[in-house]
């Protein structure tokens, strides 16, 4: 793709996130879009971020280190969404501002041992399985008190709030409920010391859905970068 179709995607997508948030009744600077670029060139990022994007999200950590190297002269802000394995835990700590995958006590206690003292505290979003699928990552929701007060106890964790990846719907109705699930967990368990204000849901078939229940963040990538025969 070039930097032209990059430009009109990225477009496409903020214009759907505004176009929502109008039915929504809430302002569109109210979302922040991240970016999902793995498997992505650094090429692309880099024409990406020419449109004005900031934020990208990275799923494998060495791919990932890769192309910040190259980046490093960009003002870009890294998110780390993959499933968390025990042997990266100090590279992401090390390397990422976010996390949108925690939902294991023991990765907490790493991520916060391993994040460097002299930058700021991780920010962290829990991971939900709302759906209760089998193949799923997250935490079942009555475990998810138990790992709030394990990661509101690390100094180096900053936990903003929740994160879910549902199973796949073509229904907006039917995509909506696991996304107002995770919405009722943040207000039930929000509380002023801990607000859980973010709320990280919502892909490039769903962001509507994930907007109209409260998403703050969506994670978006087909819908930028294209689709697996594109992007090449």
């Amino acid at each position: 793709m070039k930097a032209d179709d990059f430009a009109a995607n990225l477009q496409q997508v903020q214009a759907r996130i505004a176009a929502v948030c109008a039915r929504a009744h809430r302002p569109a600077e109210a979302v922040a879009l991240i970016a999902v670029s793995k498997q992505q060139s650094a090429e692309a990022i880099r024409a990406v971020s020419g449109c004005g994007q900031r934020i990208f999200g990275e799923s494998y950590v060495q791919e990932a280190l890769d192309k910040q190297a190259q980046l490093l002269d960009l003002a870009l802000e890294w998110h780390f969404i993959g499933r968390i394995q025990a042997n990266k835990t100090r590279q992401i700590a090390a390397h990422f501002a976010w996390v949108h995958g925690l939902s294991d006590p023991a990765h907490a206690l790493r991520l916060n041992d391993q994040r460097p003292p002299e930058l700021p505290p991780l920010n962290v979003c829990l991971q939900v399985n709302v759906s209760g699928e089998a193949s799923k990552a997250g935490v079942e929701p009555a475990m998810l008190p138990e790992l709030l007060a394990v990661c509101a106890a690390q100094p180096r964790l900053r936990v903003r709030g929740l994160m879910a990846l549902p199973a796949a719907a073509t229904d907006e109705l039917v995509q909506r409920q696991p996304f107002a699930a995770l919405r009722s967990l943040r207000d039930q368990f929000a509380t002023p010391e801990c607000p859980l204000e973010c709320l990280s849901m919502g892909m490039s078939d769903d962001l509507e859905a994930a907007i109209l229940e409260g998403a703050t963040m969506v994670r978006i990538g087909t819908a930028i970068f294209g689709t697996r025969a594109q992007r090449g």
